[in-house]
């Protein structure tokens, strides 16, 4: 009995102190679509807003909480501008010989309601980085690296509110 009346209390305590966090598309609002038009560059690296748009296309499509829509038929339409990218030595063998390097791309983005044209969220400066090996991979693999990360910090922001 003692038993039963203790896990009722600490099963109510756990829903309720629980039920406090929600990962539901709240921050959506009533966005159900997305467009992503071909994200502008003022880089002089290129390939990057190409590579960015289509990631970020495929991760919205295997998110599955909106659909990717042509920007005629979608809610919502997210517009970016890659500002920024930079590739650095990141770290050296004792000879001081580079080891690893690091890719850094910067972007800006807006998120809006086509119906309305309201702003929903805007972030300037968003940055993210991905390091390859000098010897064994090619920048490429940096630039892929960053790219995802920036991709799924796009995601969250959008789906989750973070």
């Amino acid at each position: 009995m003692r038993r039963a009346g203790v896990f009722i209390i600490l099963s109510a305590a756990m829903i309720v102190s629980c039920g406090i966090y929600t990962f539901s598309p709240s921050a959506l609002g009533d966005i159900k679509s997305i467009a992503i038009p071909l994200f502008d560059d003022q880089t002089t690296e290129g390939g990057l807003r190409e590579k960015l748009t289509d990631e970020l296309s495929r991760a919205f499509v295997a998110d599955n909480t909106v659909k990717v829509v042509r920007e005629q038929q979608a809610d919502g339409i997210m517009r970016g501008v890659v500002v920024s990218y930079a590739r650095d030595p990141y770290t050296y063998t004792s000879g001081e010989v580079v080891s690893e390097y690091i890719c850094r791309i910067g972007i800006d983005l807006q998120f809006m309601s086509r119906r309305s044209n309201k702003l929903i969220w805007e972030e300037k400066g968003m940055t993210n980085w991905g390091t390859y090996d000098a010897v064994t991979e090619s920048v490429d693999i940096g630039k892929s690296r960053a790219i995802e990360k920036l991709v799924q910090d796009i995601v969250n922001k959008t789906v989750k509110g973070w």
